[in-house]
């Protein structure tokens, strides 16, 4: 490895970072995180912080997870690769899709396709959904139904189904047959209620409007978010996703709930479908899988798909679909072994405690600071949206929103920005000292958030 000055000299120069604009990466050059302990992370320079972040909500048990490294080492000193294409396969890919079947029976999910992250693990949900309703003799439903604020990913499926315009903008046109309901968002929506009630049967009505005008021999799948993630921490009313389940059962389309950040724990359940109580047709899953280790995912088939495609004579059963490194044994072992800590320390239970703890300390915050407009989440996904005038909503300037973040780091916590949201997703093996570290440090960050506001 070159010397820290190389680091610090070469940095954002060579590469285009995700999400990011590569001429502000130049002109201010992101932080080189170098060290990883616990639930912390230490900088180039020595920082450290705790990581609110988890990563990028993955990293669920820690930076300092041995069972899980220990895996990954024995996996790649007896097979460090090989394809799972027809004809071949791997040990640890036999385990983990049993495993994952078995975690996640509850949901009704049968079969497992593997796959190489969350983006991977949409497409491949997408994909099957259509071939599904091809098999059984519906060839016309190929459209899709999704959610606005919602994120499912970068391919070309996912980015059209996603419900940001960030993320589908500069790439258009996008895949054609895409229609978007409103957000679940008792904050922001366009019903003036902030009742999650009844915002979820106004939804649910657009829905069925929208059906009625398609027609629902033209839909092949919803595809949603049991708590939307990435479009701000967007926990919907107990009653959504059930409205949106019976409506998809009635009409023939089938529901897809994405996961990859809700899976193994982090909204307080086993899985986002769980803490709603529904069964989907599929499940996209990613992020936690590996606790960030490894990039895998899993495309979860539920019981209702599994004899349209195994008993399909013909090409149309076949799966024309797959990675090079689907079902990886290094991967595998890695997930494999995370399963494992994530049952044994029941991290789930975990989010769901410190997840109280830490939206109660949000509220309070809130409650003395202005430039908060809301404080909403679940389990250990929260976020504060920061306002510059409460009453009309008005979003906070972009270099508000950095000086929280500066402020927040300098104080000993990483957080993440996202438009004028803070979007707090520590990992899952926190405990109440960790929570009270992440709010003082917010409440310093919110402070100087509100200087830097009064200076315009």
């Amino acid at each position: 490895m070159r010397d820290t000055n190389f680091l610090i000299g070469n940095n954002a120069k060579h590469v285009w970072h995700p999400m990011a604009h590569p001429g502000e990466m130049r002109a201010n050059p992101p932080r080189i995180v170098e060290q990883g302990e616990g639930v912390e992370i230490v900088d180039i320079h020595g920082h450290r912080t705790l990581d609110g972040v988890g990563g990028l909500w993955n990293v669920n048990l820690g930076y300092s997870c041995d069972p899980v490294k220990d895996a990954m080492t024995a996996q790649l000193h007896k097979l460090p690769y090989y394809n799972a294409f027809r004809g071949t396969t791997t040990s640890p890919l036999i385990e983990l899709s049993y495993e994952l079947c078995e975690f996640f029976k509850p949901e009704g999910m049968a079969r497992t396709f593997l796959t190489s992250g969350g983006s991977d693990s949409v497409e491949t949900c997408l994909r099957l959904a259509r071939q599904f309703h091809r098999a059984n003799g519906q060839p016309e439903r190929t459209k899709f139904v999704s959610l606005k604020k919602g994120y499912h990913g970068t391919h070309f499926g996912g980015a059209s189904v996603n419900g940001n315009p960030n993320f589908r903008r500069n790439y258009e046109p996008m895949l054609a047959g895409v229609i978007h309901l409103p957000a679940p968002f008792t904050y922001r929506n366009p019903f003036d209620t902030d009742d999650g009630a009844i915002i979820a049967r106004k939804i649910g009505a657009a829905f069925e409007e929208e059906i009625a005008f398609h027609g629902a021999d033209t839909i092949a799948a919803l595809i949603m978010e049991p708590v939307l993630g990435s479009g701000g921490v967007i926990v919907p009313h107990e009653s959504f996703f059930p409205i949106m389940r019976e409506i998809c059962d009635r009409h023939g389309i089938l529901l897809i709930a994405d996961e990859v950040i809700t899976g193994f724990g982090r909204a307080g359940s086993e899985c986002g479908s769980r803490l709603w109580g529904i069964k989907p047709d599929m499940m996209s899953t990613a992020k936690g899988i590996t606790n960030g280790y490894f990039p895998l995912g899993a495309a979860m088939i539920g019981e209702k798909l599994v004899s349209a495609f195994e008993d399909a004579k013909g090409p149309v059963g076949t799966i024309s679909h797959g990675y090079t490194y689907s079902g990886h044994p290094i991967g595998a072992a890695a997930a494999l072994a995370t399963l494992a800590e994530v049952k044994r320390l029941d991290v789930a239970a975990n989010a769901a405690a410190r997840g109280e703890e830490l939206l109660a300390g949000l509220h309070e915050l809130a409650s003395r600071h202005e430039i908060v407009g809301d404080a909403r989440g679940k389990g250990l996904m929260a976020a504060l949206e920061l306002v510059s005038d409460r009453e009309k909503k008005t979003p906070a300037a972009k270099d508000v929103v950095q000086a929280l973040y500066d402020k927040t780091y300098e104080e000993g916590v990483m957080v993440r920005t996202s438009g004028n949201n803070v979007i707090i997703s520590p990992c899952l093996i926190i405990d109440n000292s960790h929570v009270a570290r992440i709010l003082s440090a917010l409440d310093a960050g919110l402070a100087a958030a509100a200087r830097k506001m009064k200076g315009h």
